[in-house]
């Protein structure tokens, strides 16, 4: 399976660490090298910064080399616009992406999509993690969640405990 990730899936799962369910999930994950720039800038979080500066071996990071004229992924973040570039150049079975602008755009280029929180229930599911405490700790961080989602998530994910 060819799993493509933005930033903000793998700054949140680092930053409660849970990067190890992403190889359990899906093998191997590639970043465009635009990912791998944000999670290494300053003004991100340090844990993330080390975790990147040693990336596991599980993470791969490529160059996009297809360049798409497409104006409507210039609302993106490069980050995120070359996520769904690598994403389409190799026909990738999965794009984890959070920001909406970006799993609106990924969906409309045919792509699937899947952001944090279904990431999370994926590794609940398969018994790696519990996740009612993972939402606790993403709920620590600056990850963005109405009380309306949060509850919808709580309340279909019962405990589950690796």
């Amino acid at each position: 399976m060819i799993v493509v990730a933005d930033t903000a899936p793998l700054n949140y799962l680092v930053l409660i660490g849970q990067p190890a369910i992403l190889p359990e999930l899906y093998g191997r994950v590639i970043i465009p090298e635009a990912v791998a720039l944000e999670l290494r800038h300053p003004s991100t979080p340090p844990r993330v910064r080390s975790w990147i500066a040693k990336p596991p071996a599980w993470l791969e990071i490529q160059k996009v080399r297809r360049q798409q004229a497409d104006a409507t992924l210039d609302i993106l973040d490069e980050g995120e616009r070359e996520a769904i570039l690598l994403a389409l150049e190799l026909h990738a079975q999965l794009i984890l992406i959070d920001e909406k602008a970006g799993r609106r755009e990924a969906t409309h280029r045919h792509l699937q999509v899947a952001g944090t929180l279904a990431v999370l229930e994926q590794a609940a599911e398969r018994g790696l993690l519990d996740f009612s405490k993972a939402l606790d700790r993403l709920q620590k961080t600056n990850f963005r969640l109405s009380p309306t989602v949060l509850e919808f998530f709580r309340a279909r994910n019962p405990k589950r405990k690796s």
